[in-house]
């Protein structure tokens, strides 16, 4: 007989779970109090390394539901979450996703559906890496200076190469400009 759990988690101290248990319960699914898992981590750690997920694994076998309320709750990203969904799936343990009208992520809709969301986010990492190009492109034509703002500026280097020049030490130059011996280095180099 198969058994359902509920994953909950939560990014912060600050915030609860109860929310997410009620939505659980509205939606129809009886979940004992001793199989809903709840977390506290950001959802940016993988779910590998969450210690309560791996709490929950070690409780489910093959046949026991899992409900979450949202993608998110699974994963940092669409590719985190397919690779969680498929191994549960290998684990015979089917995931179902409120947010996704309660669908079951191990069934065929289910795929089709993760297949679709993965596309999706494919697609918005693309155009992300294109729009950081393209502007990129467009402040180096504009003549912007990428990287971290010099220490030292134009007339600075100048003196720095003057006093250079006649002899004064890298390290007591360093010294009286309040920078590193590297950044006059650099200076020094550039010439």
């Amino acid at each position: 007989m198969s058994r359902t759990f509920a994953y909950v988690r939560v990014s912060t101290i600050d915030q609860e779970t109860q929310n997410q248990v009620a939505e659980i319960e509205a939606a129809g699914f009886k979940v004992e109090l001793h199989r809903i898992i709840a977390e506290t981590i950001s959802g940016s750690v993988a779910i590998a390394l969450r210690p309560e997920f791996s709490r929950l694994l070690d409780k489910m076998e093959k046949g026991d539901v899992l409900i979450v309320t949202k993608l998110d709750r699974l994963g940092r990203d669409a590719i985190d979450v397919a690779s969680t969904v498929a191994k549960l799936e290998e684990l015979g343990i089917r995931v179902h996703c409120l947010a996704l009208g309660g669908v079951d992520l191990t069934s065929s809709a289910g795929k089709l559906t993760m297949g679709v969301i993965n596309a999706v986010a494919q697609f918005e990492r693309d155009l992300l890496i294109e729009r950081t190009q393209a502007g990129i492109a467009r402040a180096k034509s504009e003549g912007k200076r990428m990287g971290r703002p010099p220490a030292l500026s134009d007339e600075e280097c100048q003196s720095v190469r003057a006093q250079l020049a006649d002899g004064k030490s890298v390290a007591a130059l360093a010294r009286d400009l309040g920078v590193s011996r590297q950044t006059i280095m650099r200076v020094r180099n550039e010439v």
